[in-house]
């Protein structure tokens, strides 16, 4: 009986099974993403730690978050998907654990930053791009956008849990749900994470035995060495940059990106709780809001995915990122002790359109730069990032400055209008003019 023959007998193909546990990481490895906003007023009242400190402590975590991951999508190439991953969810448990440790600001910037900064980027949504590049021929854009919305699943699984604890008992017992969360998902990712679809004897998801030979197979994508790569996962990572850095479409998603990260990760994520507290409203129920987020987040991001693999997808993120800015534009006068109607729908809209943009950008990383485009979208991550970390650090001096966050949502709002313009002009032919060489230094 044939490869091909086995697969179709089987009523569930197994790249499904890979991603329901990809999945499952994600929801493991999202459990910090929710605890700074809501851990950083418990701090600064037993520490007696500033914003910006604190905030430096997030900054340091969402740089090593984006940084890390080009080098973690050549790493799940070199050594395997499941190898990076367990690793990877070890550290931001033992991160999150010895967060009960910490005495001095100092200390917070290798637990917060470093140590979660590295685990977190290597199960980044470089992480869902390499799953569906490498098991999914067919509905990447929605597999794509399932996955991204494991990170939102896992604030919604997280965060009321997080507030809660941090104010009974206490913020060291919220760091240590985080820790369970992470190490929970280990024995299922090292039983049922399987490195590629080779490794069943399957092919990919909507892939028949005619277009085996057409495309680029799983062990040819283990094995760099066949393939012309090198087997060095940070000289692969720099190679793809350098061919990268070359075409004008990764530098518009580049901008795009970072302006991205800056607008959730490094603004809401990081400071819509204490921005919220500063107007009176409790922090569970500021918490609560940002669970909503999560929620809709996951509707938004699934129909995003299902969106990209039938438009055209800058048309999509032009369209993302201005109303991005509207909702950022009218959020200083929402705020407010209590919970108004008008802040119900800024949520809802801001919860749709959280990481929609991430199946975009995945796809047009694939299109543009073929099977570098994990890689490649490993580092447009990296400015995701990069910009969620100035953001997250800027709009604490503000707050610092000038007691309020208003100039930093105002600033926002601005930022994504340029992300909407730089969208609408990605060139539709890039990937047909400017092709890239893939497996070559």
């Amino acid at each position: 009986m044939s490869t091909t023959e086995t697969t179709r007998r089987r009523r569930l193909h197994p790249a499904w099974i890979v991603a329901a546990v990809a999945f499952l990481a994600l929801v493991g490895a999202a459990g910090f993403r929710a605890a700074p906003g809501v851990l950083m007023v418990p701090l600064q009242q037993e520490f007696g730690w500033s914003t910006t400190v604190l905030s430096a402590a997030v900054s340091i975590n969402l740089v090593l978050f984006g940084l890390t991951a080009p080098f973690a999508a050549a790493l799940m190439e070199r050594f395997g998907i499941r190898a990076v991953t367990a690793t990877a969810l070890v550290m931001i448990g033992a991160g999150s654990a010895l967060t009960v440790l910490v005495t001095q600001s100092w200390q917070i910037l290798l637990t917060w930053g470093l140590l979660i900064g590295l685990g977190t980027g290597s199960m980044a949504l470089v992480f869902a791009a390499t799953i569906a590049n490498t098991w999914f021929s067919e509905s990447r854009g929605l597999v794509i956008g399932i996955l991204t919305a494991g990170s939102a699943a896992g604030q919604l699984v997280f965060l009321p849990f997080i507030a809660m604890l941090a104010q009974d008992p206490g913020w060291r017992q919220a760091s240590l749900l985080i820790a369970a969360g992470a190490l929970a998902v280990v024995p299922l990712v090292l039983k049922f994470l399987k490195n590629s679809p080779a490794d069943v004897g399957a092919l990919p998801y909507g892939e028949t035995a005619s277009e085996e030979g057409t495309a680029e197979s799983p062990a040819a994508a283990a094995d760099p060495m066949e393939s012309g790569r090198s087997s060095n996962a940070a000289v692969r990572a720099l190679q793809v940059l350098k061919r990268a850095s070359k075409v004008r479409t990764f530098w518009a998603l580049v901008a795009g990106f970072a302006i991205c990260g800056a607008t959730t990760n490094g603004l809401i994520g990081t400071h819509f709780i204490p921005s919220a507290h500063d107007h009176g409203m409790p922090e569970t129920t500021a918490a609560g809001l940002l669970a909503v987020v999560g929620i809709f987040d996951i509707l938004g991001t699934i129909a995003s995915g299902w969106l990209t693999d039938r438009y055209n997808p800058k048309i999509l993120l032009a369209v993302y990122y201005q109303f991005r800015g509207i909702g950022l534009l009218v959020l200083p006068l929402l705020l407010s002790a209590t919970v108004q109607p008008s802040m119900i729908v800024f949520v809802v809209i801001y919860g749709l359109d959280w990481v929609a943009t991430v199946p975009p950008t995945a796809a047009i990383c694939r299109k543009t730069f073929g099977a570098d485009g994990s890689v490649v979208f490993g580092w447009v991550f990296a400015a995701h990032q990069l910009g969620a970390a100035a953001a997250a650090l800027g709009a604490g001096a503000i707050r610092d400055a000038t007691g309020q966050y208003t100039y930093a949502w105002f600033g926002a709002a601005a930022m994504c209008t340029i992300a909407a313009v730089i969208s609408a002009t990605i060139r539709k032919d890039a990937g047909a003019k400017e092709p890239v060489p893939v497996g070559t230094a």
